[in-house]
């Protein structure tokens, strides 16, 4: 994990363009279906965010009505997030969400968009689900949104996979398959008064599979409840790109 006095990959360069590289990811139609299944399970009680970011999903989730807690370890991300209308209703604790522990115990955590792979170690994700289950009620619930490793792309002996080609972006991500490793490399289009030039990015990641995060729940004293395609509520199946996974807390 990255230091806690620092941003890590998500600091102020990253920060000041985030909501307008990811301007599809705040589209009503990803964001409300997301919201209104976390509202669900929340159920009237309070939610945490680990890795709340620049408040894409607490301050609608907030707008309905859930007492909110976030936890970042970017305080880029997060002056983002409080200059936004409503960020006094959320509540934002800096830290690294795998240890990082706030006061009092929450009918639900989550985590959303890929989030659980930025800590780039399998104890590190183990930290995570304990430090989930610790915040939670009995019998509350803990909900990762997550991409499935995309290995079925890969060709043998290659470590690259184009995932975006756009006008404005090129993404790539490079596997080591052995340590269970991914870097995403971005090529990010800069207007100006110039030709348009590309700023490049990269970030290191673990994928992690859903039968990896399965054990890891039970570890922490949670069963798994469902496992979606997405916040829809489509069936998992092999030929998932991603999935929305729900664990119960034990309560005995």
């Amino acid at each position: 994990m990255t230091e806690p006095d620092g941003d890590g990959f998500f600091g102020e360069s990253v920060a000041e363009h985030y909501d307008e590289t990811l301007d599809e990811m705040f589209d009503p139609a990803v964001v409300e279906p997301a919201v209104a299944l976390l509202a669900e399970l929340a159920a009237g009680g309070r939610a945490l965010e680990l890795g709340v970011g620049t408040g894409r999903i607490a301050l609608p989730l907030s707008a309905r009505g859930v007492e909110v807690h976030g936890v970042d370890l970017s305080r880029a991300m997060i002056e983002r997030l409080q200059a936004k209308p409503g960020a006094e209703r959320v509540a934002v604790t800096v830290g690294d969400f795998a240890t990082t522990r706030v006061d009092g115990r929450f009918r639900l955590v989550y985590l959303v968009f890929n989030t659980i792979m930025n800590v780039t170690t399998q104890d590190g994700q183990v930290a995570v689900f304990g430090n989930a289950a610790a915040h939670l009620e009995p019998g509350g619930h803990f909900v990762i949104e997550v991409g499935v490793p995309a290995l079925r792309r890969l060709p043998p002996g290659e470590r690259f996979v184009v995932f975006d080609a756009g006008e404005r972006h090129w993404g790539v991500d490079e596997y080591d398959v052995a340590e269970q490793g991914l870097v995403s490399h971005h090529f990010e289009r800069v207007a100006g008064d110039a030709p348009d030039r590309f700023e490049a990015s990269s970030g290191p990641f673990r994928y992690v599979w859903p039968a990896e995060l399965d054990l890891m729940a039970r570890l922490a004293g949670m069963e798994l409840r469902h496992r979606w395609s997405g916040w829809h509520r489509e069936p998992f199946t092999s030929e998932s790109t991603t999935h929305v996974s729900v664990w119960r807390k034990r309560t005995g």
